[in-house]
């Protein structure tokens, strides 16, 4: 059985992104949806925004970053285009070569805010235009996505507290009498359907606990060039 497709924001968006083993998934989904929202499919960069996110949250680059921190960052540091700090698929052995280089370029900085984390605020930032950041608990099914793009939880399945992800919603719909919400994810264009899924109500609810909404540009007087 077909989504019965109700919204669909994928065409603000490139190709989905690949994070690899790196623990960098809520910069990926901060940093497509700040793209989305420039009205351009070239990509920001997602290793500038982690950067910056990990030293406000005083956190290694070898853990997951805070939404907080992410938050303050993309409107505090801002982000330049993927090509002035590209994505690193590993970290340098000598972590105090970690920052970014000279030049990185212009930056744009933007406003967001985090809500409480149902499907009913995931269908109304989507239906307003915006994508929605979704940090949650995963599961086996979210592993094991298909090519159908439907992410349905078995019977028992339960939440895993300790797998936890950041993905863009990007669209939602029914199917077979519910809710189902379309993420885009950033493991790559082999996962799912070309790396975004359909997650079911049932999956969804249980599972998401926290959202962010980004929102109007924030007009800074910044360097083009960072040390």
């Amino acid at each position: 059985m077909a989504v019965e497709v109700y919204q669909d924001l994928r065409g603000l968006f490139g190709p989905a992104r690949d994070q690899g083993a790196r623990p960098t998934c809520l910069a990926f989904a901060a940093s497509d949806a700040h793209a989305a929202l420039r009205d351009e499919r070239e990509p920001l960069s997602c290793e500038f925004a982690f950067y910056h996110a990990q030293r406000r949250a005083n956190r290694s680059p070898a853990e997951g970053t805070t939404l907080p921190a992410m938050l303050d960052a993309l409107r505090h540091d801002g982000q330049p285009h993927e090509s002035g700090w590209p994505y690193l698929a590993c970290l340098p052995v000598d972590l105090s070569a970690w920052r970014p280089p000279q030049g990185v370029g212009e930056l744009f900085h933007r406003a967001g805010r985090a809500e409480q984390g149902t499907v009913e605020e995931i269908v109304a930032g989507i239906d307003g235009g915006r994508p929605v950041i979704v940090l949650m608990y995963l599961s086996i099914s979210f592993f094991v996505a298909g090519p159908d793009g439907i992410v349905d939880p078995t019977a028992g399945e339960r939440p895993e507290p300790a797998q936890r992800h950041a993905v863009v919603a990007v669209g939602h719909g029914m199917w077979k009498g519910q809710r189902v919400i379309l993420v885009r994810n950033s493991w790559g264009a082999a996962w799912g359907q070309s790396g975004h899924a359909w997650l079911t109500e049932t999956f969804l609810r249980p599972r998401a606990f926290r959202l962010a909404v980004l929102y109007g540009e924030v007009d800074v007087s910044t360097p083009v060039t960072t040390a």
